[in-house]
């Protein structure tokens, strides 16, 4: 099977995979999410373990996940706020943990250890913020008792897909000026101002069926995309660069992990959820 082949049916997968795990039932919509963090942050410490930094993989994981269960809940009016501040003894322990590990460079294991959650999970415990408690596109599945609405996060995946096809085709044709040389050398101007066009195109075209805010606010919620994904995207590169991998997994065969597919998502939904939580 050629590479194209090959990145063309895994990309069918990642679609179905991302549109009918959000948008099927809030239930799904729980476990996709779950699934990208997880994924995500794995990969993180997996690349920067192989540097050979020992971090703390496990109590890592654990507080990533847990995060993003209580976002869940209390996203979902099932407990208040203030249980967040059952993560405090979680950071405190794994620094009482380090001092136990006697390991030389105690600092660097804190560092990325605490470094994957902020990168990972964060992004991917806002998720459910987006959707539960929301009017707007439903779910394709009946969900009583529950007000919920994926589509803030069917719409922001949309837009990515849209970009990175229209910077893709843009960069092909016509790409003439490198963006970032020093990071990615493929990455070109031309790439960059056809992703944006083709984002808010498709931002002002699916606006209507959206919902939840104007039009013009999601032409807008596109150039954030575009802007913070492809920041996204060149943070990742340099993580690869430093860590000397070419992809931070295998997982996906054709486009690499968890962290190759999702970094601009993980770098942008932040400011998204914040534009639409101040205007909405």
């Amino acid at each position: 099977m050629n590479n194209f082949l090959r990145r063309t049916l895994t990309g069918a997968y990642i679609v179905i995979f991302i549109m009918g795990g959000f948008w099927l039932h809030p239930y799904t919509f729980i476990i996709t999410g779950l699934a990208l963090l997880a994924g995500t942050q794995y990969e993180y410490y997996l690349m920067v373990r192989n540097t050979g930094i020992r971090l703390q993989m496990i109590p890592g994981m654990v507080t990533g996940i847990l995060i993003y269960l209580l976002s869940t809940l209390i996203a979902a009016g099932i407990v208040p706020s203030i249980y967040f501040l059952a993560l405090i003894p979680l950071a405190g322990l794994m620094m009482v943990i380090e001092l136990y590990r006697k390991y030389d460079k105690p600092f660097d294991s804190l560092s990325h250890t605490f470094f994957g959650v902020i990168y990972a999970a964060v992004p991917f415990s806002m998720f459910p913020f987006a959707a539960f408690s929301r009017e707007g596109l439903d779910s394709l599945l009946p969900h009583g008792g529950i007000v919920f609405s994926p589509g803030i996060i069917i719409g922001f995946f949309l837009l990515i897909w849209a970009n990175d096809t229209g910077a893709y085709l843009a960069g092909v044709t016509m790409g003439r000026h490198k963006l970032f040389e020093r990071i990615s050398p493929k990455k070109t101007w031309e790439g960059f101002i056809g992703g944006m066009i083709i984002a808010a195109a498709v931002a002002w075209l699916l606006s209507g069926w959206l919902g939840i805010v104007s039009s013009g606010q999601w032409v807008f919620i596109a150039l954030i995309i575009t802007i913070s994904g492809t920041y996204g995207d060149l943070v990742e590169s340099m993580l690869k660069r430093s860590t000397g991998v070419k992809d931070s997994g295998t997982i996906l065969p054709g486009h690499g992990g968890f962290l190759d597919r999702f970094d601009s998502a993980m770098v942008a939904f932040p400011l998204v959820y914040l534009f639409i939580a101040l205007v909405g």
